[in-house]
């Protein structure tokens, strides 16, 4: 089997997971990944994760030319946003509408700066800080700019009343580490308001300096 269709399969197989276990819910979520030679495939708009058809994820060429597959999410300014500002570091892009994320944006208390607490060593080795972004319409270009004014600084971000969007080295690493992210903001609503026993600043430094993460 060709990398190509290697790519959709694993696409699809992955896509189907985060539905099945409630991770995005309906026609909800997106998926793009890189092959070897740049081309990007992406998940159709309006598909649901749980019936995705491998032969019907949109193609683009390295100029961003569609050359196959259906209509692409209408969510590709963001995707296109971490490949630009991340190059050699992004090989695959997940947004999800996961509720405890989305739940989590909500709340008035939480750091826009680093939106999770630091309650376990994997939340911060997986992700580094997280960035809660202001609600933008479904959609909208500004999305993108607004993660182009990162800098390439983060590899994860939030949409208020929206959900989450991870970029990975490849497919396999950007869906782990989105699963982390739910997990932690489900973590953080459970212990939210019992005064949980957070990792101390030294803590945090030695799991950065350890595991070369990003913490700017």
């Amino acid at each position: 089997m060709s990398e190509e269709a290697l790519l959709r399969e694993d696409i699809c197989r992955m896509a189907k997971s985060l539905y099945d276990r409630g991770l995005t819910a309906g026609s909800s979520g997106n998926i793009s990944a890189r092959l070897s030679d740049g081309r990007l495939l992406v998940t159709p708009t309006g598909s649901s994760f749980g019936r995705l058809d491998p032969a019907r994820l949109a193609c683009f060429e390295v100029d961003g030319k569609q050359t196959g597959g259906d209509k692409p999410t209408k969510e590709m300014p963001l995707h296109s946003a971490f490949y630009e500002t991340r190059p050699g570091k992004t090989g695959a892009v997940v947004h999800l509408h996961c509720s405890h994320c989305v739940a989590l944006s909500l709340l008035p208390e939480v750091d826009p700066d680093n939106m999770l607490p630091p309650l376990t060593a994997y939340s911060i080795m997986k992700l580094g800080k997280v960035k809660l972004l202001p609600y933008f319409m479904p959609g909208d270009p500004a999305m993108g700019d607004a993660i182009r004014g990162l800098a390439g600084k983060r590899s994860a971000v939030m949409l208020a009343a929206h959900g989450p969007v991870v970029a990975g080295k490849d497919l396999e690493a950007a869906v782990y580490a989105i699963e982390e992210l739910e997990e932690t903001a489900r973590l953080a609503l459970l212990t939210r308001g019992a005064n949980p026993d957070l990792l101390s600043a030294g803590q945090i430094e030695q799991i950065v300096r350890t595991y070369d993460v990003e913490w700017d």
